[in-house]
């Protein structure tokens, strides 16, 4: 009985299942295979991956001709160099090795650059800049360049005292080294002052 039923069971799934109809030729098969194949859309692998960074335009302009161009270098060091372009720049440089003592009063040799350029701001006004970098650091001077206002009387008054305080201050220090109990009576004293004591003066 458990046979039968198991058999039973097994027929009944095998004609459940969808039935495939099976050509002897070959050739059918394979245009079916084909058909299906070409149903499906397939992916193209030889294209190149999506490029998802943003996209720069660049705008070319009108490339400007240099007009003139002169290097001369030195044997010892010095050069001068100059050029001008199309649009009106115009730039000139020369340098020169200079002898710069250290704080070790050991000369070392030092590249002087001094130079100069003009060109013409969107504005319509012509900058000219000049400058100069030696063992003083970079200096630049230029009508365009902003300058700061002038120092009020007061502030330079008051800066004047300072300085006369500090002159006086090196005038005694100097006086004092040539009397060195005179000194060590004043920084006596100035311990006193430190500490809120009177002393006879």
């Amino acid at each position: 009985m458990k046979v039968l039923i198991v058999l039973s069971v097994a027929l009944a799934v095998a004609a459940a299942l969808p039935q495939r109809k099976l050509s002897l030729k070959p050739e059918d098969d394979q245009a079916t295979a084909e058909q299906n194949y070409n149903n499906y859309p397939q992916p193209d692998y030889r294209q190149s991956p999506p490029d998802f960074r943003p996209k720069v335009q660049i705008d070319t302009t009108t490339f400007i001709p240099i007009i003139h161009f002169d290097k001369e270098q030195g044997t010892d060091g010095s050069y001068k160099t100059s050029y001008e372009t199309g649009n009106n720049i115009h730039a000139q440089e020369n340098g020169y090795l200079k002898n710069v003592v250290n704080s070790e009063n050991e000369n070392i040799p030092s590249l002087v650059q001094e130079g100069s350029y003009t060109y013409t701001a969107p504005d319509g006004q012509v900058i000219t800049v000049e400058y100069t970098a030696d063992e003083f650091g970079f200096r630049v001077k230029g009508d365009h360049i902003p300058t700061p206002p002038p120092v009020s009387a007061e502030i330079q008054k008051g800066l004047d005292l300072i300085y006369a305080g500090i002159k006086a201050n090196a005038e005694r220090t100097a006086l004092e080294s040539k009397n060195p109990e005179a000194a060590r009576q004043n920084e006596a004293n100035a311990a006193r002052d430190y500490k809120g004591q009177y002393y006879q003066q």
